[in-house]
């Protein structure tokens, strides 16, 4: 079978949806526009791991992005639709921006979503807080979200794509006025238990929503299990183990397990430089002894991340092998995120104490064992510390997949490198060549740590190449190609007679 690429995807689309549009939804916009204090406008690239992998998707096959508008500039760079063509002059898609009041998204995003989702479906320790009129806010932004795709699906059935937990409750919005759509939800992060999700006092609403969905996908199975489990939390809603799914109010819902992916080879590989190079200028930026050892850490600054923990790590084998003092620096580049909660104030908070103290116990004149980079980096720098790396560390306590230990991975052209990975990221699952990792068990994390380091060249090789195969072969153009091929068989399947064979039209663009 011929690997998947942005145009076996399009092929699909074209043949299997008869060139219906594709609309995207997601909080996040993968292209935002702000002002600079010059007054010239700056087009500035998202940082996300669902950007990351939806966006070349979107690309190959074209269509709208509805997303919320956050940049300064946003509003004055969009056509009287609300609409911008993305990239600028050429454009593969658009993106139709939505704008919310300031109090609906504190509301909906900062209130329901992060401070109550997320810590829930993470359970790392946070208390989860639900509060009723941000669940108000939450309903209402799901609402607007809803709205814009049934105005942008002005085809008879349109290829509807829900991502994440932001934005539960508008596939069954979106049902009601796109009856002939298909719809196919992405729940991008850990599925909780079901006695965790009843802590929710929205939990059937939430549930409900995502089963206005044809078909609704996890990253894992564990996941899969999970939300199956907490379908008695739904009044009326069914499980059909023949053929996974739940049936609520007459309609069916597909419960599928499509994990994650990049694109590969990924357009920042190639105009990367070679190893020694980027060692050299990453060295120079870090302020790294020539001879230095690199460990790299990639992370948005949040409480899943296991910043802390990681930091930690590097502290116990400094304690325990001091030959690596003056010689071992690790760089964390840490993206600042959702800085108004008190949550994520309180995690960086820890992160700079952590790496204040240990880099007064351990640091010498210039050298720092930990550097703090506390700032967006543009994919290019990122891949540069990637090929740079001696050791990727990946420390999430938990983590829907984790796209870092992949884009890692692809970086490695060289055949150099470790990656370390908490066994609590989804990507554990695919990446076996990795050394696994439980993060809170800090001196085990140390004593891996020290073997990665020590790693020898041939070994690093071995692990790397079935790591890039699964990475290769499971790339991101498969992953949205295993989404759309359900969603195509579902569609032909409702257009066929009961008598007609099982083979759809969708199978034969996948063997083309």
């Amino acid at each position: 079978m011929p690997r998947w690429t942005a145009a076996r995807l399009k092929a699909l689309l074209a043949g299997a949806f008869d060139g219906e549009r594709v609309l995207v939804l997601a909080n996040r916009e993968p292209c935002r526009h702000d002002l600079l204090p010059d007054g010239r406008v700056a087009a500035t690239r998202t940082a996300s791991g669902l950007v990351t992998a939806v966006e070349p998707v979107v690309q190959a096959c074209g269509g709208v992005w509805i997303a919320h508008g956050a940049g300064t500039a946003d509003r004055l760079v969009v056509d009287h639709h609300d609409h911008v063509g993305v990239p600028e002059g050429n454009p593969d898609y658009c993106i139709r921006r939505l704008w919310l009041p300031d109090d609906e998204y504190a509301g909906y995003y900062g209130g329901f979503a992060n401070e109550g989702l997320w810590p829930l479906c993470h359970d790392v320790g946070v208390p989860a807080v639900f509060r009723p009129a941000d669940f108000r806010h939450y309903q209402s932004a799901n609402a607007r979200f809803a709205r814009a795709a049934i105005e942008e699906g002005d085809t008879p059935a349109p290829l509807v794509l829900v991502h994440d937990y932001h934005l539960a409750l508008t596939p069954r919005l979106i049902r009601r006025g796109l009856p002939n759509g298909t719809i196919v939800t992405f729940w991008h992060i850990p599925w909780p238990g079901r006695r965790q999700m009843a802590r929710c006092p929205s939990a059937g609403e939430i549930m409900a929503g995502l089963l206005g969905s044809d078909i609704l996908g996890f990253q894992t199975q564990l996941d899969c299990e999970r939300f199956i489990d907490s379908v008695s939390l739904i009044a009326g809603a069914s499980v059909d183990a023949s053929d996974v799914s739940v049936t609520l109010g007459g309609r069916r819902t597909l419960l599928r397990v499509y994990p994650i992916a990049i694109e590969y080879p990924s357009r920042w590989v190639r105009p990367t430089p070679p190893r020694q190079v980027c060692r050299d200028r990453v060295r120079r930026r870090i302020g790294a002894a020539a001879d230095a050892q690199l460990v790299l850490g990639v992370d948005r600054l949040d409480y899943t991340k296991g910043i802390v923990e990681k930091c930690l790590a590097m502290e116990r084998l400094l304690e325990s092998a001091p030959e690596y003092r003056g010689r071992l620096v690790m760089a964390q580049i840490a993206e600042p995120s959702r800085e108004a909660l008190p949550a994520y104030r309180e995690a960086r908070a820890q992160v700079v104490a952590a790496v204040a103290r240990i880099n007064a116990r351990f640091g010498a004149g210039a050298y720092q064992p930990i550097v703090l980079r506390e700032w967006h980096h543009e994919p290019a720098e990122v891949f540069e510390f990637m090929r740079a790396a001696d050791v990727c560390h990946v420390g999430s306590l938990r983590d829907g997949m984790n796209l870092v230990a992949k884009e890692f991975v692809a970086a490695r052209t060289d055949g150099r490198g470790v990656l370390l990975l908490s066994q609590h990221a989804g990507a554990a699952e695919q990446l076996h060549g990795a050394l696994l990792i439980d993060p809170r068990q800090v001196g085990a994390t140390a004593v891996t740590l020290a073997a990665a380091l020590a790693m020898p060249v041939p070994e690093q090789a071995r692990r790397l190449a079935a790591m890039r195969a699964c990475v290769a072969d499971a790339n991101l153009y498969w992953w949205a190609g295993q989404m759309l091929h359900d969603a195509a068989d579902l569609r032909d399947a409702r257009r066929r007679p009961p008598s007609a064979t099982a083979e759809t039209r969708a199978g034969q663009w996948l063997s083309a």
